[in-house]
């Protein structure tokens, strides 16, 4: 199964649909699914990552998911107040299957980010351009959670970077939003990166499920009918991932109940942004006035999921089983 589509909500119904409609049952460690094999979604315009649906649409958990990639970090501590649910997974405060160490310490020392950074500037063509996330021995040694990405390869053609996401699993309607925020989000920093323009956004997936309790919220969604692209602003040029440990370090003022403007820790509008959207996440969970906050928004874009959605983090209390063992 091939679904094309410019934004995330355009493969979402279409996915939805047919996998309600094609679906084949499945009983995983977690529960019966409908599944369907072998499918790949490709994203022509990977900045239109934001669902516009009431529950789809998830910036502040996936937002805090991706810093938690670029930290480095396995700890529960980091990820729980933005996704519970890995409380769940967690083996004395460390979830074994993190992306974090992986990315950036593979092995213990290869930071595989940097590696194929360099390999494409040395090599434009090369199609070694993989960092490996999946280990022989996730299933070789019994792990609670174990990385649902297998590889995420990196294409530079011409003046455009492709990327594609080989996943083993894949659940379609609490983990499949966020890992399209968090992966074309890594995808559009190696563009800012490499000095090029940003491709088509691929996601292959072995298992592509939903899970039987969701059936219900699965055809709500596609009943809301298509939604217009809402597409994310471009990442201002230069190297966003000198930028990351600025935004961890702001995240974490933010975490201990500090209050600070937003362009006071990072001056680009583009970025100062992403920290207003985590600065609403903490204080909704503090239960905080936001209306100044809210009036400081550079982008637009960023208003339907700061004002009209309900002041709480209620969609984020369940988040994709599919991080873990099926």
């Amino acid at each position: 199964m091939e679904i094309v589509g410019n934004s995330l909500d355009d493969v979402l119904i279409e996915l939805y649909e047919r996998l309600l409609a094609e679906g084949s049952t499945n009983r995983g460690t977690r529960g019966g699914t409908l599944e369907c094999l072998g499918v790949t979604l490709r994203i022509h315009k990977p900045r239109s990552r934001l669902s516009r649906s009431e529950d789809r649409g998830k910036p502040f958990s996936a937002i805090g998911e991706l810093l938690w990639y670029l930290s480095g970090s396995d700890q529960l501590e980091f990820i729980k107040p933005y996704i519970p649910r890995y409380e769940h997974d967690a083996v004395d405060g460390i979830l074994q299957g993190a992306y974090g160490p992986r990315l950036l310490r593979k092995n213990g020392k290869i930071n595989q980010i940097e590696n194929v950074i360099e390999l494409l500037t040395q090599r434009p063509g090369s199609r070694r351009a993989v960092i490996q996330l999946f280990d022989a021995d996730d299933i070789a040694v019994e792990k609670r959670e174990i990385p649902c990405t297998t590889t995420l390869q990196l294409h530079l053609r011409g003046a455009e970077l492709h990327m594609s996401t080989t996943m083993r699993s894949n659940d379609a309607y609490w983990g499949l939003p966020h890992d399209i925020f968090c992966f074309t989000m890594l995808h559009e920093m190696f563009a800012r990166r490499l000095g090029v323009k940003l491709g088509t956004y691929m996601h292959h997936v072995g298992s592509m499920h939903i899970y039987e309790d969701y059936v219900d919220a699965v055809t709500k969604y596609t009943s809301e009918g298509h939604q217009k692209p809402n597409e994310m602003p471009e990442m201002p040029p230069g190297d966003p991932f000198k930028l990351v440990p600025i935004i961890i370090e702001a995240e974490k003022r933010i975490r201990s109940g500090e209050s600070f403007s937003a362009e006071d820790a990072i001056a680009d509008p583009y970025w100062a942004d992403i920290v207003r959207l985590l600065q609403v996440h903490w204080g909704r969970r503090r239960c905080e006035d936001l209306t100044a906050l809210k009036s400081a928004f550079v982008d637009p874009v960023y208003l339907p999921f700061v004002i009209e959605r309900p002041a709480t983090n209620k969609s984020n209390t369940v988040k994709s089983t599919d991080r873990g063992t099926k």
